[in-house]
């Protein structure tokens, strides 16, 4: 279980996939690679009779490098992911290999999402669990 740590709650829009694209290409241009640029992890927002639901997705990251927590009734995920790296096809290892980088549009390195929670949540009974890269948090509803 991640923990989730309380600092003090109507879900906003999240810019689309294809606003990020647009925006990372012009900003730094389809083949550009900035390494030390914080990037934002995809999100969805779902809810349920008793709890409100975010997935974000983290592929890759380990779980003790993600950061929970609750500032001004938002929910701040932070962490770092590593620069993927190759494998060797008779290893499970990864292989330290002098490689040239084609193309690299997976993002690395320090990532940060905000979700403006809504008032009905119980904040200090919020959980997180971390399965096969996405993280999944679990906000309850105040009756």
């Amino acid at each position: 279980m991640i923990a989730v740590r309380l600092a003090d709650k109507s879900y906003r829009q999240m810019p689309s996939s294809t606003s990020k694209f647009l925006e990372q290409f012009q900003s730094k241009g389809y083949y550009s690679f900035a390494p030390n640029e914080q990037w934002t992890p995809n999100v969805n927002l779902y809810e349920t009779e008793s709890a409100y639901m975010v997935c974000v997705d983290l592929a890759g990251v380990e779980k003790d490098k993600i950061d929970l927590e609750i500032v001004q009734n938002r929910l701040r995920i932070r962490g770092h992911r590593a620069v993927p790296t190759t494998i060797d096809p008779t290893s499970t290892e990864p292989t330290p290999a002098r490689i040239r980088v084609h193309l690299m549009e997976i993002d690395h390195g320090e990532f940060a999402r905000d979700v403006e929670l809504p008032a009905n949540v119980h904040a200090d009974e919020i959980s997180a669990r971390y399965h096969s890269g996405m993280l999944w948090i679990e906000l309850p509803k105040r009756a």
